[in-house]
């Protein structure tokens, strides 16, 4: 039988151990309903989970429900909204409490005197023209001032079909600008007409950033072999979906029988009371989902599967050190 030691040379087992006593147990916390900016596509306005309950306004109920939170086990408070830097004090009530991270389109700058180490994750959905048609504006013009330089953020850059071949451009931008990035797919959970992706324009955009790895490796937080998982909605012979998913939250998740999943996670509604099915959108169909996170996570809580040979449990290690990057639980 194949362990971990059997299968590592030294310098991939010292790797191993590194991340083996991180122990993350994350939620996903709607900070508020509220937006500046609409684009289209974004699953929380198309699930109309902006109107699953009106947002707590008492600053004291979140304050004492980020302590419930840190009492329940959670360890990563990953902080979405709406936009999360209209309500700062929100993000507070986290930041003082647990390790946080704060998802943002940067168009308000996170004080770094309030929060000097927070980590931020700036989305950005393309180059200046699909941003003005998906977003409404170019908002790196904005969000690159806003954060150029600044060590503990990276661009969340969701990747549509209209990019393949010229995503260079935007990850020199963002390497030029003194920042990381990060690479994920574009869901079309809105149907945009030309934003849906084809098998031939996945495998393009795998060699793409595949490409793009190898040339930016102090740029681009990745791994090949996320490449390949979130291309393919393929691992190790077993497709993605609602089957697999392990980001369902946990008070709603009935499966049987129930996959390996995350420990603990629930993902809350800006009213602190009310419960989203999932890390995205109860509206998504899961078979064809692109979110980042979702498929990192599938990589991560199946461990044991990835014993079958060194090259799959290196593959595992990589993926798994590329998430506690992002989320700042080892240096980059």
């Amino acid at each position: 039988m194949n362990t971990v030691s059997s299968l590592l040379d030294k310098e991939w087992y010292e790797r191993y151990k590194r991340i083996s006593r991180l122990n993350i147990r994350s939620s996903i916390y709607d900070v508020t309903n509220q937006c500046n900016l609409r684009c289209r596509g974004c699953f929380f306005f198309s699930s109309d989970e902006h109107k699953a309950a009106p947002e707590e306004m008492d600053i004291r109920k979140w304050e004492a429900f980020v302590d419930s939170e840190k009492a329940r086990g959670v360890n990563l408070a990953i902080l979405i909204g709406g936009e999360p830097t209209l309500y700062l004090d929100r993000v507070a009530a986290f930041y003082k409490r647990l390790p946080t991270y704060c998802a943002t389109n940067g168009l308000i700058k996170v004080p770094r005197d309030r929060f000097p180490d927070m980590m931020v994750g700036i989305s950005l959905w393309g180059d200046e023209e699909d941003e003005k048609v998906l977003r409404g504006k170019d908002t790196f013009a904005i969000s690159s001032k806003n954060y150029a330089g600044d060590p503990d953020t990276y661009y969340l850059y969701t990747i549509t079909p209209k990019q393949v071949g010229r995503i260079e451009s935007i990850i020199k931008r963002i390497a030029d600008a003194g920042l990381k990035v990060h690479l994920q797919l574009l869901s079309n959970d809105e149907g945009v007409e030309g934003f849906s992706w084809t098998d031939e324009l996945l495998r393009d955009i795998r060699d793409e950033m595949d490409v793009m790895l190898d040339r930016y490796p102090n740029t681009v937080i990745s791994s090949k072999y996320y490449h390949e998982i979130i291309t393919t909605g393929q691992m190790l012979g077993r497709s993605f979906g609602w089957n697999e998913c392990p980001s369902v939250t946990e008070p709603m998740d009935r499966r049987k029988p129930q996959p390996k999943r995350l420990i603990r996670f629930i993902r809350w509604a800006a009213d602190l009371n009310t419960m989203h099915r999932c890390c995205t959108s109860a509206t998504r169909d899961c078979s064809i989902c692109k979110d980042g996170a979702a498929h990192m996570s599938w990589v991560m809580v199946n461990k044991r599967a990835h014993l079958r040979s060194a090259k799959d449990l290196q593959g595992w290690i990589e993926v798994y050190e590329m998430f506690a990057k992002l989320y700042r639980f080892i240096p980059w």
